[in-house]
């Protein structure tokens, strides 16, 4: 085999490992600023869900001082 073929091969094989490795690090990059991104959406989805239980609390206590202010106006 002659000395550019060689040479050639050698660079080929370089290529391609260099190559698939950085497919193989920009994949684990990715899935790894997906899991971020999921965690982040977890903890959206958590405080979404407990939003309206505060507001109904919210309304409740509301309407209890509102009682609680007639009676004291209605007592002086």
């Amino acid at each position: 085999m002659s000395s550019t073929i060689i040479v050639s091969l050698i660079s080929l094989v370089g290529t391609l490992i260099g190559s698939l490795g950085g497919i193989i690090v920009s994949s684990k990059l990715t899935n790894y600023r997906i899991e971020q991104l999921e965690k982040k959406v977890d903890k959206h989805n958590k405080f979404a869900e407990r939003m309206p239980v505060v507001e109904e609390q919210i309304k409740v206590i509301n309407h209890r001082i509102e009682d609680i202010e007639r009676s004291d106006h209605h007592e002086k």
